[in-house]
């Protein structure tokens, strides 16, 4: 099967008058990964949804490839789209093992069972289980059981795969490890895919796209590295990493904020705006500015918070300062941007 596109126009869901996806256009593009991102009611698994055909759309449209497959007037199948899922919770069936649990769609393709598990087994091996494949799902670890679900998915080749926080509830070395190889298995298969997550690092590491959610809205799509240096809004700059936020006004083209100006862009002098810096744009040294007053192991480097008029930032910086000490702090341009207070 030939990998297809993923096109939403101004789609709209709605339960009970409240839309949880509200005029929503963005695409995955044929062969690639788009990450969903957002919170808890952000809307990304009702999308996964409304691609799958497990629910209707209120408003707009949704084609795969050049074929229409949801509007308000007519919603194809699931089983008519050819599109693959793997749940958070694996859905896998109790009462098969697992070379039958990813034989399962092939069987519904072809009575050719002898070839259908040839296939399954393939794929098992894809996902290095192939040593379990007379195993129950009780029988498999939660990471396995995730796998068996990946290559149930994309065994009977699928248009595309759709990923519904398939790693959340592991434990962050088997996820790491897990996500590489369901990655791997997905590019060779050659499907485009639509991988759900809450998880900022997550999402910029798995997508080729990236669609940045919150309240039913998309804020921002573009590719991960723009998304992250050029965010379009306050929101969608949080979504990818704390940040430090100071609320000001703009003068000259600059917001004045206790560790230095932040220039602005497209802002009126007069306004009050959000200046905006990530951490690692914050860059503290011996001085006379502000003074650390805390700091945490954070790997490599030290989290550390930054006191100045009664105004606290936080930095990644390499260990080397000393709690308490008085610094001085430059703002690295590449890493502050500013943003208009709505309202």
């Amino acid at each position: 099967m030939i990998a297809a596109s993923i096109t939403l126009a101004n789609v709209r869901r709605a339960y009970s008058g409240l839309a949880v996806v509200d005029d929503v256009s963005l695409t995955a593009p044929a062969g690639k990964v788009l990450a969903l991102l957002g919170p808890s009611g952000s809307g990304k698994s009702t999308i996964l949804r409304l691609i799958a055909g497990l629910e209707a759309v209120d408003g707009g449209e949704i084609k795969l490839g050049d074929e229409t497959v949801s509007t308000p007037a007519r919603t194809q199948a699931p089983e008519q789209r050819r599109v693959g899922i793997v749940f958070q919770d694996y859905a896998l069936f109790p009462h098969l093992n697992a070379i039958a649990n990813v034989s399962f769609g092939l069987n519904l393709r072809s009575k050719d069972r002898a070839t259908n598990e040839r296939q399954a087994l393939a794929w098992l091996d894809r996902v290095g289980l192939a040593h379990r494949a007379k195993a129950f799902p009780h029988e498999l670890s939660g990471g396995e059981q995730q796998r068996v679900a990946l290559a149930r998915a994309l065994a009977p080749g699928p248009r595309a795969v759709l990923l519904d926080e398939p790693f959340s509830g592991l434990d962050p070395l088997l996820r790491a490890t897990l996500r590489e190889t369901a990655l791997a298995a997905i590019k060779d298969s050659g499907a485009t895919a639509v991988f759900v997550t809450h998880d900022s690092e997550e999402a910029l590491l798995v997508a080729d796209r990236l669609a940045i959610l919150k309240a039913g809205k998309l804020l921002q799509e573009a590719a991960p590295r723009e998304a992250y240096d050029h965010p379009a809004s306050l929101d969608a700059a949080a979504a990818l990493g704390a940040i430090n936020v100071f609320e000001g006004v703009v003068q000259n083209g600059r917001i004045a904020t206790p560790f230095g100006d932040v220039p602005t862009t497209g802002l009126a002098d007069g306004a009050r705006a959000h200046a905006v810096a990530r951490l690692e744009a914050v860059e503290p040294t011996p001085g006379t500015q502000a003074r650390l007053i805390d700091r945490r192991p954070h790997g490599a480097d030290d989290l550390v918070r930054i006191e100045a008029n009664e105004i606290v930032w936080r930095a990644l910086i390499s260990p080397r300062l000393q709690l308490g000490e008085r610094v001085n702090v430059a703002l690295q341009p590449s890493g502050v941007f500013a943003f208009s207070v709505a309202g």
